[in-house]
């Protein structure tokens, strides 16, 4: 199995999307105006793809729509370390994007503080690019509303540079505000970030560098770093995804499955609720029963995670896997109300392990319940004809060990 890095990192990029609800793609406008700002400064094509990537990732550590908002705010905020150094752990975590965490670390720094900080100085500079980029787009935000910029940003932009400029020194390198000065002269500099072209803006970029494919062990940590943004979106649901891959795994060779199959499995349990990044974290996290309207947000994320997953792994059956968890045997699952024949093996183990692990954890409407309770729910859904007899009956035999597997 190979899986191109640039197409994984645009990708989770679309994903961290999600996490604004209605303020979307501000990892790809920071990304194009810290790229622009890199042309300006002279940078080498490798600095320059360095700088498109970090700036693409530089939220990762934000899952939670309330702390994106108050980054999307104001040009400072006191907690905004917090996702900093979550981003930081998250990617350090995963190899084939470690060497981004410096800057994402530091993505908040002022370049005053950046200074004295013990860190190699191609990483100071790329924060604090990244951080001008970041803050310039707050700026930006009045002029972006749905799938259309402004055209008033043709002629207002010089007010957000005045902003700038009074920040250098400061917060940013004087160099790279003068840099971003130079850049946002150019009609160019601002159009590329119209909802309507900003994707191919970026597939146009990746397009020019040299296709970098990831091996399954890499994909996996890929994946996994998907897993642990998304499980950080609420405390109830905290190594949610890694439990389900695991539980997955471990039934798919018990029933059979293997080689590369299973790291197929694997992969699809750790990202079978990426597109729960959409959901606000006030729906997840909530104690009562939830409205139609609020159901409407959870019954979309299957959807969304199957159109992430077609793009990062084309070709693959990945995606329907994951998006098929919240199908059932009866028909009236969603998002495509699939009928049994239709649900694939693969599909019914990751189904499977999603409902014993939920199960198995602490939900803000119920306590966790032990393995007899959990297998009592397994059954009461099988006598329904939600379940497959056959994936039950496969808990059933390993109990023990799925839900050591659940919990610990």
């Amino acid at each position: 199995m190979k899986v191109s890095l640039q197409r994984a990192i645009i990708s989770l990029t679309s994903a961290l999307d999600f996490v604004g609800v209605d303020e979307v793609q501000h990892g790809k406008r920071v990304a194009l105006m810290a790229f622009g700002m890199a042309l300006e400064l002279g940078w080498d094509a490798a600095r320059r793809r360095d700088v498109l990537y970090a700036g693409m990732l530089h939220d990762c550590g934000v899952s939670r729509n309330r702390e994106h908002r108050q980054l999307t705010d104001t040009l400072e905020w006191d907690g905004a370390e917090e996702h900093c150094l979550r981003g930081e752990q998250f990617l350090l975590a995963c190899p084939p994007l470690a060497r981004f965490a410096p800057a994402i670390r530091w993505h908040h720094a002022r370049w005053e503080a950046l200074l004295a900080t013990p860190i190699a100085e191609e990483e100071k500079q790329l924060a604090n690019l990244i951080y001008l980029a970041d803050r310039a787009d707050t700026l930006l935000a009045p002029y972006v509303s749905g799938r259309v910029l402004a055209d008033e940003i043709l002629w207002e932009h010089p007010a957000i540079t005045r902003r700038l400029e009074g920040l250098a020194g400061t917060l940013f390198k004087p160099e790279f505000v003068q840099a971003f000065s130079r850049a946002a002269e150019r009609e160019a500099f601002w159009l590329c970030m119209d909802p309507s072209y900003i994707f191919d803006e970026i597939e146009t970029h990746l397009q020019e560098e040299v296709p970098v494919e990831l091996d399954t062990a890499n994909a996996l940590a890929v994946a996994g770093l998907f897993a642990r943004i998304t499980d950080a979106k609420s405390n109830y649901t905290l190594e949610h995804s890694t439990r389900v891959s695991r539980i997955a795994r471990f039934l798919a060779a018990a029933s059979g499955i293997a080689g590369d199959d299973l790291d197929k499995v694997e992969i699809a349990g750790l990202l079978h609720d990426i597109g729960k990044l959409r959901v606000p974290e006030a729906i997840i996290d909530k104690p009562s029963e939830i409205t139609p309207e609020e159901r409407a947000y959870v019954k979309r994320h299957s959807y969304d995670t199957g159109r992430i997953l077609r793009k990062v792994f084309p070709g693959e059956a990945i995606g329907d896997w994951a998006s098929m968890h919240h199908e059932n045997l009866l028909g009236t699952g969603y998002p495509d109300h699939l009928a049994a024949a239709q649900i694939s093996t693969e599909a019914r183990l990751i189904s499977v392990a999603d409902i014993f692990q939920a199960l198995s954890q602490e939900r803000p409407y119920r306590k966790r319940l032990n393995r007899e309770e959990v297998m009592a729910q397994l059954d009461d859904m099988l006598a329904l004809g939600r379940l497959d007899r056959d994936m039950v009956e496969l808990v059933r035999r390993h109990l023990e060990q799925c839900y050591s597997l659940a919990v610990d």
